[in-house]
């Protein structure tokens, strides 16, 4: 029995969600991740396979939910990339966070709402590997989310003057 195109792709994509999404859950106790250091928590994200991961990427974000006013709110922070020793692992560590800070508008009162303020800076975008968990260590008090990245189309040929 062969497939329509129609069929084939509807087919495909139920079988990628039914892969699952990624999740949070406990490392592996044979490999030595550092414990978090005081103020620091420590964040395992298990990603699920894909055909073509060598072209996704996974976008970290990591911030706070706060009251804030109609400007723009928004934390300082670098991701710095770690190997766990003998074992050649990558893990990250998310420091010097600064903010919040903020863009300086006149804002009507009673404007305030709960919103996530997330931090920005570099690092952030990692390689996407569902072989390894992701562990992320962030500042007790943050949140760590994040979304994944994949081209849409091929590279286009930029024409020279």
């Amino acid at each position: 029995m062969s497939l329509r195109p129609i069929e084939t792709a509807i087919a495909s994509l139920t079988m990628l969600m039914l892969q699952g999404c990624a999740h949070a859950g406990k490392l592996d106790e044979k490999v030595p991740y550092p414990q978090p250091a005081d103020g620091y928590q420590r964040n395992v994200i298990h990603l699920p396979m894909l055909a073509d991961e060598e072209n996704t990427k996974l976008e970290l974000q990591v911030g706070k939910t706060m009251q804030v006013d109609c400007n723009h709110h928004s934390f300082g922070a670098t991701v710095v990339e770690h190997t766990v020793k003998g074992w050649g692992y990558p893990y990250y560590e998310v420091n010097s966070i600064g903010g919040p800070i903020s863009t300086r508008m006149a804002c009507p009162s009673g404007t305030e709402t709960s919103k996530f303020v997330a931090a920005h800076g570099n690092g952030f975008v990692v390689r996407y590997n569902s072989k390894l968990p992701v562990v992320v260590y962030i500042p007790q008090g943050f949140e760590l989310r994040y979304r994944t990245w994949q081209p849409v189309q091929e590279f286009q040929t930029v024409p020279q003057d």
